[in-house]
């Protein structure tokens, strides 16, 4: 059973992973940063794919959708994503958001302004509830608990 969970492990890190970037980087050209996992159930807006940026080691994860367009006002506007963060399952980023580095994003969350570095939005609107906080890669919390590096 354990030789099944490193293998299924090692075929996500090696294959499954750098497929969908290849995906979303050369076939869509949006812009992301080194080890970035987007959850193959995330909604990244195809209207505009080059509108979406996304910094080194941040997770997107499933059901989380991140949109570029808005055909009510007739606009695309570019969403920027930091470094560090994590975007919780269903959350909504909306277009011309800025996040800054190092933030968690809850589930279900619609983020419609932007958000500050080294902080916790959720909610719907999302406001930030918390401040000041320190993250590792993919968004995981180094400030409560084990502040040990991140093994990858």
């Amino acid at each position: 059973m354990a030789l099944l969970a490193t293998l299924r492990t090692i075929v996500h890190r090696k294959l499954v992973l750098p497929g969908v970037n290849f995906y979303y980087r050369r076939l869509y050209g949006m812009d992301f940063g080194t080890d970035v996992r987007v959850s193959m159930g995330a909604r990244l807006d195809k209207t505009f794919p080059k509108g979406i940026h996304i910094g080194d080691c941040t997770v997107v994860t499933s059901g989380a959708a991140i949109l570029t367009h808005d055909f009510v006002n007739r606009q695309h506007r570019e969403v920027r994503i930091g470094s560090n963060c994590f975007i919780g399952y269903g959350a909504v980023v909306l277009p011309g958001v800025t996040i800054g580095d190092s933030v968690i994003v809850t589930a279900n969350s619609v983020v419609g302004r932007d958000v500050p570095s080294n902080s916790v939005v959720m909610g719907n609107p999302a406001r930030v509830v918390e401040q000041n906080i320190v993250t590792g890669p993919w968004g995981i919390r180094l400030d409560k608990g084990d502040a040990s590096p991140i093994r990858r």
